[in-house]
């Protein structure tokens, strides 16, 4: 178990140096969607406490088929990456039904997926499937009228929701699959392995997530400052 405490030590690490650099990210750029950007930071200071805990192999329990099932990762999930659909749709100005919807399915995914993990059997299968249609779900809203409202920003703003999208959506994809390849599954990769893997797509997931939604924050509001104000003269007059 030494290699796979030390991939969680980097881990924590990682995700500490890298909520700081958000910090800093965050004090650099102007406040008026600091709010939101909290939600960022929490990502970031949250999934670093998971991890310090992961280190001590708190709450690691045994599945039905007893293959090890680190609960403190699930929960990290569970909090977190609704936090980060939300934070897509609050970008682009997007509350009520849709937000409350991608946050509560995006939930319920992690919830089947740790159900998944610890069943046997046809159930587990079940309970993976139901996972894997929720999380397509959460695509679908993030990718049809979040993305809607999303073109009616401005070119900046809608930049950054399209990156930041397709940045987690493709990291995230990778997450069923090992869950599939791994002991939970089909038991092709060890626990090392998969805590390898892991460990690098929640740091390169959470940080690069935050330290993207900033800078084109930053991006944004340069563009915006710079624009003439209604009837003000423009360089072309």
């Amino acid at each position: 178990m030494t290699e796979i405490t030390t991939w969680f030590q980097l881990g924590t690490l990682g995700l500490i140096g890298g909520t700081l650099a958000m910090g800093y990210a965050m004090w650099r750029v102007p406040g008026e969607n600091a709010r939101e950007d909290w939600l960022l930071i929490g990502v970031g200071a949250i999934a670093a406490v998971a991890y310090a805990l992961l280190s001590t192999e708190i709450l690691t329990i045994q599945a039905a088929d007893g293959h090890t099932v680190y609960l403190v990762r699930y929960i990290d999930w569970l909090v977190t990456t609704p936090m980060h659909v939300a934070y897509l749709a609050l970008l682009v100005g997007v509350t009520g039904r849709y937000l409350w919807e991608v946050s509560v399915v995006q939930a319920a995914t992690i919830a089947l997926g740790l159900g998944g993990s610890m069943a046997d059997g046809p159930l587990k299968w079940l309970l993976f499937g139901a996972g894997s249609l929720g999380f397509l779900r959460v695509l679908y809203v993030l990718y049809g009228p979040v993305s809607d409202a999303a073109r009616a920003k401005t070119e900046a703003v809608a930049g950054t929701y399209r990156t930041l999208l397709n940045f987690i959506a493709v990291l995230w994809l990778i997450y069923p699959v090992v869950w599939l390849l791994a002991q939970s599954g089909l038991n092709f990769l060890d626990l090392e392995t998969q805590a390898l893997v892991i460990s690098y797509i929640d740091v390169a997931a959470k940080v690069g997530f935050g330290l993207i939604a900033l800078n084109g924050r930053a991006v944004a509001s340069l563009v915006t400052d710079t624009e003439p104000e209604a009837g003000e003269p423009s360089a072309a007059d």
